[in-house]
């Protein structure tokens, strides 16, 4: 017993009543701890659900909008087709309108009318080539010396057509040239 009454105080444990003061300062801090992490935690999730609904969002526009684009242009390829048809339907015209109070040209000028207005119905419309070139537009085939200044739409060799806001074909055309020195 002796070594136990020779033990200098510093040795000797601490009771649990000494102990409990620094493990009660330690477990606020350790309960705020897991708390803040779940509450960030929750965060992200929220942020990453609040972010993955917004994609969804943007995906079931883009998707509508295509579709109606889709829809809206899904005859581009027949109508393109078609206007080399109505380009050889008006050449014959020309050739027939030598006698304009013929049935064979009084039936083809019916048949180009209800080629125009479903050209319309459909949203075709014919590019106007007149005034100043512009390239979005018309396709320059020549330049010819003119009293126009230059760059203006001397003639139109070829109409052109687009569908809504889209070119279906261009115009082409000859355009003034430059005047020569």
């Amino acid at each position: 017993m002796q070594q136990d009454e020779s033990k200098p105080q510093d040795e000797i444990p601490a009771t649990p009543e000494e102990s409990e003061p620094t493990d009660q300062a330690q477990e606020p801090t350790q309960e705020l701890d897991p708390w803040e992490q779940l509450e960030a935690e929750a965060a992200k999730w929220k942020e990453l659900a609040l972010r993955t609904a917004a994609e969804m969002d943007n995906l079931r526009k883009r998707t509508a909008r295509d579709r109606e684009e889709a829809i809206r242009y899904a005859n581009q390829r027949l109508l393109e087709d078609l206007l080399p048809v109505i380009d050889n339907f008006e050449m014959g015209m020309l050739a027939a309108a030598q006698d304009t109070s013929s049935m064979i040209y009084i039936g083809m000028d019916m048949v180009r009318k209800q080629l125009n207005d479903f050209l319309a119905s459909q949203g075709v419309e014919e590019i106007k080539a007149e005034g100043p070139f512009d390239a979005n537009l018309h396709d320059a085939v020549s330049q010819e010396a003119s009293v126009l200044p230059e760059g203006e739409i001397i003639r139109t060799t070829r109409r052109g057509f687009k569908i809504r806001d889209r070119l279906l074909r261009p115009a082409s055309v000859v355009v003034s040239a430059p005047p020569e020195a």
